[in-house]
């Protein structure tokens, strides 16, 4: 489902370049939940955004579901990511004009995909089919990331990329948003890779690999997906 190999990326920082991804490789079957660990600034987010094509490598190669993602244009990079791809945010990312089922149905909405009666049934697995049409700004942290697990899935992507998902929640809160995401995630057979620090998102992870230096260590492809 997901290859990179032989990545390199750098960013300039006061003039220099700083070696962020050095040969890094990764590969992900589909259905797998891999959980990738790191310092600070250790180039984790800029995974996600590679594998999102939000950024391209400065070498390497990046294939997603058969598609090679350094081989396409912005706009079909763009067109890749909004049929694809799901993301969850630790600090959710919802637009706060719009309520909560209009946060819900955007994707669908971008994809020109038939809303039906799916918004309200992805209410109702969240628990918050009585939210409909409050603003984010009046719900709680895991109300707000229950929302956005549902908005990265009710249009069936490929993967689900999310970044620190649980950052910024509580324990016990965080522990029932990751259950949801990791049995949705399962339920749809959709591949999840998600950047934490957390030791309960990695605990759950069917693999974990460190960034070190550039480059993921760990082991190789996991058995298939329980």
């Amino acid at each position: 489902m997901i290859k990179l190999h032989g990545i390199d990326k750098s960013f300039s920082e006061g003039g220099r370049r700083r070696e962020v991804l050095i040969q890094t490789e990764l590969t992900v079957s589909e259905g797998e939940f891999v959980c990738i660990c790191g310092r600070s600034g250790s180039g984790k987010s800029t995974i996600l955004n590679i594998l999102s094509g939000i950024e391209l490598p400065d070498a390497g190669e990046v294939s997603v579901d058969g598609q090679s993602l350094t081989s396409l244009n912005d706009l079909q990079r763009t067109l890749f990511r909004r049929k694809s791809v799901g993301f969850v945010f630790q600090f959710f990312n919802l637009i706060p004009t719009l309520t909560v089922i209009e946060n819900l149905i955007l994707p669908l909405q971008l994809n020109k995909l038939h809303i039906n009666d799916q918004a309200e049934r992805w209410l109702q697995k969240m628990g918050l089919e009585d939210r409909g049409a409050a603003y984010p700004d009046t719900l709680s942290g895991g109300e707000l990331q229950r929302l956005a697990i549902a908005r990265a899935l009710i249009h069936t992507p490929k993967i689900v990329l999310a970044d620190e998902p649980t950052g910024n929640l509580d324990s016990d809160t965080g522990q029932q948003v990751l259950e949801i995401l990791d049995t949705q995630c399962r339920a749809q057979g959709v591949t999840l890779v998600a950047v934490s620090h957390s030791a309960e998102v990695a605990a759950r992870a069917d693999r974990v690999l460190q960034l070190d230096h550039g480059q993921l260590l760990g082991p190789e492809i996991s058995d298939p997906p329980h």
